[in-house]
């Protein structure tokens, strides 16, 4: 497993589920051409960028290079380093048939090219020897009263105005995204500000 410091952006969930067994980092899913009209979704994608950069992986074929290309529009430049996995003729073992223009996804290519291509993007390695930051977890959110409280849900959508992140955000989605962008103390600081806990 390699560790890096940037938020990694990919299409689809079945890219987050290859990529989540082998990057310890956030990923987070386009939900293909889906963004566009996704403002929220934009949102989120350039406040993580901000604090933390991204990672653009997404297929070798047209469509990939569409969401890649709308998404260096939509993020400082700055903030946006690019994977690219090489274009590989096959099909994914889910799919019935190849895609369009033939070529593996994301979720169909070897671990190691996947390893390899995101050494050679510059990608942030972080290294065994450096101090692992306190992510913040699911029993964190029950204690702030973010879950399993009867007043979680209403908190949780209050935090998430606040954050400016998308309303839609799942649980787990949300946890994603409040540990790409803030540490356990701040985000317990905000708490208090806007009268949760």
């Amino acid at each position: 497993m390699i560790k890096i410091k940037e938020a990694v952006i990919v299409e689809g969930r079945y890219d987050k589920i290859k990529l989540s067994s082998i990057v310890d980092a956030p990923i987070i899913e386009t939900n293909g051409f889906r963004v566009f009209a996704d403002k929220e979704k934009q949102n989120l994608i350039r406040q993580i960028a901000e604090a933390r950069g991204i990672l653009i992986l997404t297929d070798s074929d047209g469509a990939g290079f569409v969401i890649r290309n709308f998404l260096n529009g939509v993020v400082d430049k700055s903030k946006i380093k690019h994977c690219y996995i090489p274009q590989i003729a096959g099909k994914e073992k889910r799919k019935a048939q190849k895609s369009k223009e033939g070529f593996l996804g994301v979720e169909g290519i070897n671990d190691d090219v996947i390893i390899d291509a995101i050494r050679k993007s510059g990608a942030t390695i972080i290294g065994k020897s450096e101090s692992p930051n306190h992510n913040i977890e699911k029993a964190d959110l029950f204690y702030l009263g973010l879950t399993g409280s009867q007043n979680a849900a209403e908190n949780r959508k209050k935090l998430l105005k606040h954050l400016n992140l998308p309303s839609y955000l799942s649980t787990n989605a949300m946890l994603t995204a409040i540990n790409c962008l803030y540490t356990y103390d701040e985000l317990k600081n905000m708490l208090c500000e806007i009268g949760i806990n």
